[in-house]
């Protein structure tokens, strides 16, 4: 089992970049895949990213796709969202989500585990 904490979102105008950290607490992480879900105010939870439990492979929708990066580092128990070029459509509150399994799916439902979430915000 594992814990999740998100943190990094804020307040950033259109363009910029955020980085949003995903930390997990419990053993074994390195067997967990990971996504990133973002929901907005009125809208379900949409897929943004996935990445497998050594992070050789990764997913993205396309409406980030060229835009965002997620990486893990779990020797530090960390997933990362790298977030460029935002646009207020981007605006949301971002959620990690874990299973343990080598590669999960865009779907909530195919996570166990999840965080609290990290609001971002994009102005124009």
């Amino acid at each position: 089992q594992v814990q999740l904490v998100e943190s990094g979102g804020g307040l950033v105008q259109a363009g910029g970049s955020l980085r949003l950290s995903c930390v997990a607490s419990g053993r074994a992480f390195s067997d967990y895949a990971v996504g990133w879900f973002r929901q907005a105010p009125g809208k379900e939870r949409e897929f943004v990213g996935k990445i497998s439990w050594a992070g050789g492979s990764t997913d993205y929708a396309d409406s980030v796709k060229g835009r965002f990066t997620i990486s893990r580092d779990n020797a530090k128990k960390t997933v990362y969202l790298q977030m460029n070029s935002l646009h207020p459509e981007d605006t949301a509150v971002y959620s990690c989500a874990a299973r343990r399994e080598y590669y999960s799916g865009t779907h909530p439902e195919q996570y166990d585990y999840w965080g609290q979430g990290t609001q971002v915000t994009v102005s124009s």
